[in-house]
């Protein structure tokens, strides 16, 4: 009886009436915000409101490849038309990405190498010249040597960690510097600042590779570079569920560019791998903080430990730039990757991965909640060529770790066990 009574008031109301009362409910206007919330607000908000029509507080999965369109002369007023170009879900996404990233715009496309690819494809063409850190993610040195290169591209590897080295590998056709900080997996840092002003010095694009980093611990937009890429894979989605890249653009003309490209190429995210990402990326905060706290104290147990030769995290005193690491880094946190040599060299170091136990799980991805170890020589890195992996000191045994968010004197115990059998 009561429901047959609500659908009786229901029925009666007009949908204007109910639209009227909608939006007074569920007002989620600009004003309605107290002003300049901080870092951690805006992960879980971020300019996401309250969907108008329903008070949805989650953004819509608009799973639709075309948007109707009310007429010829109003084509695009309602800013969709296909979902090659643009999607509402995706676009919630790309405008969040931005604004955390202290961006113009950004594109949200299929994965992280979807956004390197995008980057060099729209800034660079056969004849041009690009100076490229010297250890980077396995697939970005791939695609440059691979693609790239016999399209008529130049590449220039060189060491980062000394900006006088990239300001010499600087040739007249030179139109783009490829920083990566921390890289993946020396973790080495370069220092954005003093490589912006050498780019800007010489009207040369700079893109920073930030997804070691994260946003929450360092924005290279913030430090004078030109664009940032991001595998939203990592620590945007932190939970080994989703795939995807950006690629955010610090002013209108380079995100232009970008958008241009993007369509051109249909290189756009899903939409439900962005509504997934839309969720997942409110804990990050929580998330890089934690793990770079666990990260700091498993290190500091590697580096005392007989049977490890070398530990290497940012965090340490002991880590070569550290003073620049606290200097770019905010807050006191440098994330959750570590690296470390075992006593005996590669088979022993083969041997720890090989029997190391649970919580610690064998296989490729980093930045999630589970704490990863990974073989970078026949995982992440196998596609470089050997000679100019070792020269970067990615050995056959190198053992790259990513710390979750379990309870770090677990990871300690496994760790302690399997470094104590070798």
């Amino acid at each position: 009886e009561i429901m047959l009574i609500a659908r009786s008031l229901t029925s009666r109301l007009s949908n204007s009436t109910i639209n009227k009362i909608s939006a007074k409910a569920f007002s989620a206007k600009s004003d309605n915000w107290i002003p300049n919330v901080s870092l951690d607000t805006d992960l879980v908000h971020g300019g996401v409101n309250p969907c108008k029509e329903t008070g949805g507080i989650l953004t819509p999965v608009h799973l639709s490849t075309t948007f109707v369109q009310e007429s010829v002369e109003k084509y695009l007023d309602k800013g969709y038309s296909y979902s090659r170009t643009n999607n509402p879900t995706v676009k919630m996404l790309e405008e969040k990405v931005a604004k955390i990233e202290n961006g113009y715009g950004a594109i949200c496309v299929g994965t992280g190498m979807s956004a390197t690819a995008s980057c060099i494809n729209a800034f660079m063409k056969a004849g041009d010249h690009c100076v490229i850190t010297n250890c980077s993610y396995g697939g970005t040195n791939r695609i440059c040597r691979e693609q790239f290169v016999p399209f008529g591209m130049e590449f220039s590897f060189v060491d980062f960690t000394d900006p006088a080295n990239v300001e010499a590998a600087i040739k007249p056709n030179t139109k783009l510097i490829f920083s990566e900080s921390p890289t993946n997996p020396t973790l080495t840092i370069a220092d954005l600042e003093a490589i912006s002003e050498i780019a800007k010095a010489k009207g040369i694009l700079h893109v920073c590779d930030s997804t070691f980093a994260t946003p929450y611990i360092m924005r290279p937009l913030d430090h004078g570079v030109d664009l940032t890429i991001q595998s939203l894979t990592k620590y945007y989605d932190g939970h080994n569920i989703g795939v995807g890249g950006a690629l955010i653009s610090a002013n209108e003309e380079l995100y232009e560019r970008t958008k241009l490209v993007q369509n051109m190429h249909g290189n756009i995210m899903s939409p439900f791998t962005a509504y997934m990402m839309l969720q997942t990326m409110k804990t990050m905060g929580l998330r890089v903080k934690r793990q770079s706290e666990s990260a700091m104290k498993i290190a500091t147990f590697l580096e005392s430990h007989p049977k490890v030769e070398r530990s290497v995290y940012p965090g340490l005193a002991s880590h070569p730039q550290k003073e620049l690491a606290d200097k770019q880094h905010r807050n006191g946190l440098h994330g959750g990757m570590a690296y470390f040599d075992v006593v005996g060299g590669d088979q022993a170091a083969i041997k720890l991965m090989d029997s190391i136990k649970r919580p610690w799980t064998l296989c490729e991805n980093l930045g999630a909640t589970e704490s990863i170890i990974t073989a970078c020589a026949v995982m992440t890195h196998a596609n470089m060529i050997r000679e100019d992996r070792l020269k970067v000191g990615i050995t056959d045994g190198f053992i790259r770790i990513s710390v979750g968010i379990e309870d770090p004197d677990d990871l300690i115990r496994s760790l302690d066990d399997a470094l104590n059998k070798l």
